[in-house]
């Protein structure tokens, strides 16, 4: 049994290892303004873009940006990160772009022109249901259990072996009896 929980553990710590790495890069990646993770909130995009997926952007040149493109804009009217369909995107005389916005599920452009710079954000990589997941383990009623679980069995797996014959840690030298 000790075993087993043991070799529980060590897979355990691997599989953590990874994610923290992979969670580092996003970290890094996102404070450098290489990509910007957003949990989706609603289904105006559906169903392309459900409710719950993760959706991790890159900068993209506003200048490239076509009709039919998704974009993720901040709207100065609410503060939150939309991410529609361009319905349109049109170069203003100040270097500025406006972009007119669609939810795929909606019916009617959204009611706010966007005023972007050089360039905007656009989905690069969708995960079915990693928003949820990511919001569900960020919740302190699950955070703080689950890192005292795996706390618990990382220490399991630092055990010393034993040989589960004689019951001796592996890691302790045998008694030696000097014969007379």
């Amino acid at each position: 049994m000790a075993r087993a929980l043991r070799i529980s553990g060590n897979v355990l710590v691997w599989l953590l290892a990874i994610v923290g790495a992979a969670s580092a890069l996003v970290w890094g990646g996102t404070r450098l303004g290489y990509v910007k993770p957003l949990v989706v909130i609603s289904g105006s995009m559906e169903p392309g873009i459900m409710t719950g997926d993760l959706v991790v952007d890159r900068p993209y040149p506003t200048a490239e940006l076509t009709v039919g493109d998704v974009a993720s804009i901040r709207s100065d009217v609410t503060g939150d990160i939309i991410t529609h369909r361009v319905a349109a995107v049109t170069a203003l005389p100040d270097g500025t772009w406006a972009v007119n916005l669609k939810g795929d599920a909606n019916d009617a452009q959204d009611g706010e022109t966007y005023v972007v710079g050089d360039t905007v954000w656009q989905p690069a990589l969708r995960v079915a249901g990693g928003g949820k997941v990511l919001v569900t383990l960020t919740r302190p009623t699950v955070a703080v259990p689950l890192a005292l679980t795996l706390g618990a069995l990382l220490g399991i797996s630092l055990l010393p072996a034993s040989d589960e014959r004689t019951g001796r840690h592996a890691a302790l030298p045998e008694k030696a009896v000097a014969a007379p």
